[in-house]
């Protein structure tokens, strides 16, 4: 029962996260769309257009794709292969499913630690019209690899709890 509700308390923290998460996310394409758009506007009404869009929208589309993959790994839209599960009992699926769990966060860890070392790299690279440090567009990597992770470990602890389906992302907020 405590391990339950310890769970359930997770999984909670986990929904508010990806909530915040799908905002920004919701707010940063918003902002690409705009700056594409006063791209395309600036070049279309004035002779040479505005030259720094172009390279926002790409800072802002990493951003809001690489903090995505934690939101898909909230709502279990991640790509996956399900031949072998689709194929196993209950009780093997259910550890397959644990084990692919353990796995991604790892992975995810793995990112997150590369990612801090890519972006202590990029302080002494700059972009080319802002002149800001790339440690900025860098920071995607560790940030959004670190929330993956934690995603998929609210998962791992939900499955391995047994939550049932209706307790769990699938209930709409």
């Amino acid at each position: 029962m405590a391990l339950t509700a310890l769970a359930q308390r997770i999984e909670c923290v986990g929904r508010q996260v990806n909530r915040v998460v799908e905002w920004l996310c919701a707010g940063l394409v918003a902002a690409m769309i705009l700056v594409v758009w006063l791209g395309v506007c600036g070049r279309y009404f004035t002779e040479g257009g505005f030259s720094w869009t172009e390279e926002l929208a790409r800072y802002l589309m990493i951003w809001a794709a690489l903090l995505a993959v934690s939101c898909a790994a909230w709502w279990r839209e991640h790509v996956g292969l399900d031949i072998v599960p689709s194929r196993l009992p209950d009780g093997p699926r259910r550890w397959l499913k644990l084990l692919t769990d353990a796995v991604t966060v790892g992975f995810f860890v793995f990112m997150c630690i590369y990612g801090i070392d890519m972006t202590i790299e990029g302080r002494s690279q700059f972009s080319t019209l802002f002149g800001l440090s790339m440690e900025v567009p860098f920071a995607a990597v560790p940030v959004s690899s670190a929330l993956a992770a934690f995603q998929f470990a609210v998962r791992l602890v939900t499955d391995f709890s047994n939550l049932s389906r209706a307790e769990t992302a699938a209930v709409p907020y």
